[in-house]
């Protein structure tokens, strides 16, 4: 961890003092149009989220479920261009205070230009970056460009990573680690892996701060149970389900309700 000030962090923080730990809720970005997907972060945000995470779609997510893949090809077909992020980010942080990171495989990051991406990033009001398929050692550039624009770079720990691997990840990570509660695609999941909580524990021995689990919380009583050890619980499939099937007034409610798990 870097000594800067980290906005992802401080919301986490906060939310652990006030209560058991923080909420981090997923959307697509353009899911199911640019407008409703911004009203939906802000509405996560407003019931209950402590930090938000917008995700980028792409044409070749592999390690996203069949609720989110189908949501980020809507999202597509729809018309969703790579610059759509900075409005969605601009407009959900001009809203709510709650930090706003982006969710993104690399390539699209790569295509725009590292710099550019980040540059254009802060000035729109986001924190940071979640980066699901690049490890610390092959990321020197996004490391350095991050340090300079003031935003986190979350890196992501699964129950395979070896130790060497998971004290690069907790020594290069800001924000909060993402920790993966199970190995495969993102989903609901009937009971959280034990695994994550023995990865939680690894990485707090690695020197990792904050540690948030992610991929598989589906209820409120597993927000709970993550929290029993990590610093904050991700959502992202159930979520997406219920902006789906009911619109922003039943993802409102939904999110509420796993945000009582934090209490």
């Amino acid at each position: 961890m870097t000594a800067r000030a980290s906005r992802v962090a401080e919301a986490i923080r906060a939310a652990k003092a006030a209560r058991s730990g923080a909420l981090i809720g997923y959307l697509p970005i353009g899911f199911p149009d640019l407008d409703t997907s911004v009203e939906a972060a802000i509405a996560m945000a407003r019931n209950g989220a402590d930090v938000l995470e917008l995700g980028v779609p792409y044409s070749d997510p592999v390690m996203d479920g069949l609720v989110i893949q189908e949501a980020t090809q809507t999202a597509l077909a729809n018309g969703f261009r790579l610059r759509d992020v900075f409005e969605a980010v601009r407009r959900v942080s001009e809203a709510v205070e709650t930090p706003v990171l982006v969710m993104t495989y690399w390539n699209p990051v790569v295509q725009y230009g590292i710099e550019r991406f980040a540059a254009d990033l802060a000035a729109a009001g986001g924190a940071g970056l979640i980066t699901p398929d690049i490890t610390p050692d092959s990321a020197a550039e996004w490391i350095e460009v991050s340090e300079r624009h003031g935003l986190d770079r979350v890196f992501l720990a699964a129950p395979s990573s070896v130790d060497a691997r998971l004290e690069l990840v907790a020594r290069s990570t800001t924000g909060f680690v993402y920790t993966v509660s199970t190995m495969g695609i993102t989903g609901e999941r009937a009971s959280l892996d034990a695994a994550a909580r023995e990865l939680t524990g690894r990485l707090r021995a690695h020197g990792a701060e904050l540690a948030c689990v992610g991929i598989g919380i589906s209820n409120a009583e597993q927000v709970a149970a993550a929290l029993d050890y990590a610093d904050g619980a991700i959502v992202g499939t159930a979520f997406v389900r219920a902006l789906r099937d009911g619109g922003v007034a039943a993802l409102g409610e939904v999110v509420r309700s796993f945000a009582a798990g934090t209490r």
